[in-house]
C-alpha cells in the first residue's frame, strides 16, 4: 500500500507542496477506527515513545516521591530552557549524579532563545541541553533501583533497556524482532513497529485496559503529570505543549523525530499514531491535529490553528498556509 497525500502546503491560490503520510487510530484491544495509508510498514518511534520508556522509571519504585514535573521531564523532548535544566538536575541528585553520568551527549537547546543566551555567556552546551537528558536521568535512577550497574544503562543488553523493549512489546500487542532494532540519535535502542502497533500501545497508556493494576496506576501517574505540566515534556511555542494545553486534558501528545507524533485520547480509549513520510514535523501536527478534531469535535475550533497553520514571510505577511489533504479532510 502506497501513502496517501495527507497535507498540502498552499501559496497563494496554488498548491506548493504535498507531504504523503500514514495515519492510524487504534483502541486498546487493536481494533482499527480509523486510518490512512500504509500503517502495517513499520517505523522508529523514537521519542514518540517517552513516556512508555519512562514506564520501567515508575514501576521500579524509583519515581517514588518523583513531583509531576519531574515525571514530565523525564517523558520529554525538552527544548533545554532554564528550567527544563534545573529538573534535570533533580532527578540526577535524586540518584546522587552529576552530568557526566549521562549518555546522551550534547547539542545545542532547541529553544533558540536558552540556545542564544548560553552562548551570550560564553558557554557550551552540556549533556543537560540535549533533550533527552529527562529520559537519561530517569534511566541511571532505575537502573540503581533494580540493583543494575548505571553505567551501561544505555546498552541495549542492560535490564533497563530490556525491561524498556518488554514495555513496548507489552502495550504494542506484539514481539519486536532484533532485527528491527537500531540505534537512537541519545544512544539507547530504539524499535521499529507498525503505527497500528504504536497506536495501541498509546491507546493502552492512556486508558489502562488491558494492563495489570501496578501499570495502569503508573501509566495513569504518568499520563497525569504530562498533561498537568505540559511545559515540561516539551517548551516554550512548542507543538506537543500547545496542544496540550488548548486541550486541557482532553490528550496526550508527543513528538518523535522524522516526521512521528504518539497520542492517546483517554477519555475515548484511543490511540493514534503518524508518520509523515519525508519527515517533515511540520506535515505530522497538521496530520495529528486533523485527526483529533475528527475524535473530539468539541475541540474543533480550539485545534483548527494547529491543523489548517498560516505561513507568513519575514514581514509577517500571509502567504499561504498548510491544509490537510482530501484523504484527510
Amino acid at each position: 500500500m502506497s501513502d496517501s497525500v495527507l497535507v498540502e502546503v498552499w501559496r497563494g491560490a496554488q498548491v506548493e507542496s504535498r507531504h504523503r503520510g500514514a495515519v492510524c487510530v487504534v483502541d486498546a484491544d487493536g481494533g482499527l477506527v480509523f486510518s490512512r495509508g500504509d500503517v502495517l510498514r513499520p517505523v522508529f518511534p523514537r521519542s514518540a515513545v517517552k513516556a512508555l520508556q519512562s514506564l520501567v522509571l515508575v514501576e521500579s519504585g524509583a519515581a517514588d516521591g518523583f513531583t509531576e514535573q519531574e515525571l514530565a521531564l523525564a517523558c520529554a523532548s525538552h527544548g533545554g530552557e532554564p528550567g527544563h535544566i534545573a529538573v534535570v538536575e533533580k532527578i540526577l541528585a535524586r540518584g546522587r549524579f552529576d552530568v557526566t553520568a549521562l549518555a546522551c551527549g550534547a547539542h545545542w537547546p532547541m529553544n533558540q532563545t536558552a540556545g542564544q543566551a548560553l552562548a551570550r555567556a560564553g558557554g557550551m552546551p552540556s549533556a543537560l541541553h540535549n533533550n533527552c537528558s529527562g529520559k537519561h536521568a530517569g534511566f541511571l535512577c532505575a537502573a540503581c533501583a533494580l540493583g543494575a550497574k548505571p553505567e551501561f544503562y544505555a546498552e541495549a543488553d542492560h535490564p533497563v533497556q530490556r525491561a524498556v523493549k518488554a514495555v513496548l512489546e507489552d502495550l504494542g500487542g506484539a514481539p519486536i524482532p532484533d532485527a528491527h532494532r537500531a540505534t537512537d540519535g541519545c544512544s539507547i535502542p530504539t524499535y521499529a513497529m507498525p503505527l497500528t502497533d504504536l497506536a495501541r500501545a498509546m491507546a493502552r497508556l492512556g486508558s489502562g485496559q488491558g494492563l495489570g493494576p501496578a501499570r495502569r496506576k503508573a501509566a495513569a501517574r504518568l499520563l497525569a503529570a504530562c498533561m498537568a505540566e505540559p511545559w515540561f515534556t516539551a517548551g516554550t511555542g512548542r507543538f506537543c505543549t500547545e496542544v496540550m494545553i488548548a486541550l486541557a486534558g482532553a490528550a496526550y501528545v508527543k513528538t518523535g523525530a522524522e516526521g512521528v507524533y504518539a497520542a492517546a485520547v483517554p477519555a475515548l480509549g484511543l490511540g493514534i499514531a503518524v508518520k509523515a513520510d519525508d519527515g517533515a514535523g511540520r506535515a505530522a501536527e497538521v496530520i495529528l491535529a486533523a485527526t483529533l478534531s475528527r475524535l473530539l469535535p468539541a475541540h474543533g475550533e480550539t485545534l483548527r490553528r494547529f491543523a489548517n497553520p498560516v505561513l507568513r514571510n519575514w514581514n509577517g505577511i500571509e502567504v499561504g498556509a498548510l491544509r490537510p489533504g482530501e484523504e484527510l479532510a
